[in-house]
């Protein structure tokens, strides 16, 4: 049965599913490639830490911004139009990033396009995506094709890293240098930004929002106009808004601590540290995404056993532990090695945290829902980096954004499973039929 289960997912959400997977891919592809070589393109322009703290920092600030005002208008102006615009900004952020040596014209493009410093999700897309997705497969499945949908996405991410980091080792011993590797890979970006919003043109109607239309004709027929939309409130949000908002102050905790060690940062803590190149940055993110990517995979299964709060907590509190312990560790393999453990059960809790967002919201409030908890969620993150850039200029490459990332995200975990343990949603029966 469980053998059947990815091509009858496949199956089940049809052509428009199927691309939006497609979309994920070479988004993720995208972001990969181009954490590997963010902070170091930077630092070869003549940054220091601090102001590519601040640059990053920003640079998440407004892809929260950008996510927060096409996220919420998805729904009324169209979900693919909304998507063509993000893969639009996207694109310009990268050219942008490739002519411009300017510090203050980079900030701008940071701020106002979007950029992934992380090499995970940022900006408007998984919030829309997962939207339209979880429409497209019932709640018995809806766990499980998040797994894979989290898993094509860790693939693609860690083929990205690897392709930047062979990129650099390549073209660097060219005439180019360093720099104009660096140069190439974003630009690879920008070119892969214009291809995203191409491959959004060709989604169908059918992504877009169910409730809207059918709320039109019944008030064509009973003339209940307005009836459909009056409960909702604040960001499209109505009988969700309080667990919307508990939950949204926990996943700003997860994402706080998360953002000392975004994937750009962690590049360029190995690279002063222990003076990993490019090849070797590149395989080791290669491999981590890969890690990462299986274990979402195998987070629906076990969150069908202990359900999805229980699966949340008991796999991520022991991936930051083994945080805590990277810069604790005397030579690089066995940094790389605590570090690739950690990424093996580090992404249990992403598809089991998304399909509870979504079990536990009323379904005409999911976009929101969605949208709301990712902006919180890129918010908590784009915070850090500028503490993690303070620190490593002062203090060179200190291991405290290990220890502060990983002591902030588990006391994260306790104060989730305080919250959210005895719900029928996440403790038991319930997540059960969501596995």
């Amino acid at each position: 049965m469980e053998g059947r289960r990815a091509p009858s997912l496949l199956s089940v959400i049809g052509r428009d599913g199927r691309l939006l997977f497609a979309t994920r891919i070479l988004r993720l592809f995208a972001y990969g490639s181009l954490s590997i070589v963010l902070a170091l393109y930077l630092s070869s322009l003549g940054f220091d830490a601090g102001r590519i703290g601040l640059l990053l920092s920003l640079t998440l600030a407004g892809d929260t911004l950008i996510s927060l005002l096409i996220t919420t208008r998805a729904d009324r102006f169209g979900r693919r139009r909304m998507l063509v615009a993000g893969a639009v900004l996207m694109a310009l952020a990268g050219l942008v990033f490739a002519l411009s040596r300017d510090y203050w014209v980079l900030l701008a493009a940071a701020t106002l396009g979007v950029i992934s410093p992380s090499g995970n999700e940022v900006g408007p897309f998984l919030p829309i995506e997962q939207s339209a997705l979880a429409g497209l497969a019932g709640s018995e499945r809806r766990t499980s094709l998040f797994a894979w949908y989290n898993l094509a996405g860790s693939f693609a991410t860690a083929a990205g890293a690897l392709a930047g980091g062979l990129a650099l080792s390549l073209i660097g011993r060219g005439a180019l240098g360093e720099a104009g590797a660096y140069r190439i890979i974003v630009t690879s970006y920008a070119i892969l930004g214009l291809v995203l919003a191409l491959l959004f043109l060709r989604l169908s109607a059918s992504i877009e929002t169910l409730p809207v239309p059918a709320a039109t004709a019944t008030e064509a027929a009973t003339g209940a106009a307005g009836s459909a939309t009056a409960p909702r409130t604040f960001l499209g949000l109505g009988e969700s808004r309080s667990v919307v908002g508990r939950l949204s102050a926990l996943f700003f905790m997860d994402a706080f601590g998360g953002g000392f060690v975004i994937q750009s940062f962690m590049a360029y803590w190995f690279h002063l540290r222990f003076g990993a190149d490019g090849a070797t940055l590149g395989a080791l993110f290669f491999g981590a995404n890969i890690l990462a990517g299986l274990s979402a995979l195998s987070a629906a299964r076990i969150a069908g056993r202990i359900g999805l709060v229980n699966t949340m907590v008991f796999t991520h509190l022991p991936s930051n532990i083994l945080l805590v312990l990277v810069p604790l560790m005397p030579t690089l393999p066995l940094a790389l090695l605590v570090l690739l453990l950690r990424f093996a059960i580090s992404q249990m809790d992403v598809p089991t945290r998304q399909s509870y967002t979504m079990a536990v919201v009323a379904p005409a409030e999911r976009s929101a829902a969605a949208g709301v908890t990712g902006v919180v969620r890129t918010t908590g993150a784009a915070i850090s980096p500028m503490i993690t850039g303070a620190i490593m200029a002062g203090a060179g490459p200190a291991g405290l954004p290990f220890f502060l990332a990983g002591g902030i995200k588990i006391v994260y975990d306790l104060l989730l499973w305080r919250s959210f343990s005895g719900s029928g949603a996440g403790g038991g029966g319930g997540a059960r039929k969501e596995g």
